[in-house]
């Protein structure tokens, strides 16, 4: 089982970009805990960062016929990304919303979610700790399908 793992702008800040609200753990820290959980549930991803709504949008088309199911945090582009919703409604994989805030207790505009309606679940406001969430859901709903 192969899973993609996706994050969007400003992710590769963590660490430093408004530790209040995403702690002061870093996206290297955050990839070796996706990848140790990975290995534990015996199975391999592989994990991205862009700033870049296109350079998601292509990555999830790649993930065709290549991968299982895709773990995203789409960052601000979850607010305002038609163009990832229908990337993902294209590939038809099994797919999982994760924040590491709770983008419901903040501004107001953050509480729209574009991608949400494509996906199978959405984990947020639970910290790096909700990307494990998230896998685990993804693997669950993958095994079940496939029996």
């Amino acid at each position: 089982m192969h899973i993609l793992v996706l994050n969007g702008p400003n992710l590769n800040m963590l660490g430093i970009r408004e530790p209040e609200h995403y702690g002061t753990q870093t996206l290297a820290d955050l990839t070796a805990m996706i990848e140790a959980e990975a290995a534990r549930l015996g199975i391999t991803v592989e994990c991205r960062q862009s700033n870049h709504e296109g350079e998601l949008v292509d990555w999830i088309q790649g993930a065709y016929g290549k991968a299982d199911g895709i773990l995203i945090n789409p960052a601000a582009y979850t607010h305002t990304s038609v163009a990832l919703l229908d990337a993902v409604k294209a590939v038809s994989l099994p797919t999982v919303e994760v924040h590491i805030s709770d983008p419901d207790t903040r501004d107001e505009f953050r509480k729209i979610s574009y991608i949400r309606q494509a996906c199978i679940a959405t984990v947020k406001g639970k910290g790096f700790p909700g990307y494990i969430e998230g896998m685990q859901i993804l693997v669950r709903h993958i095994a079940a399908k496939r029996r």
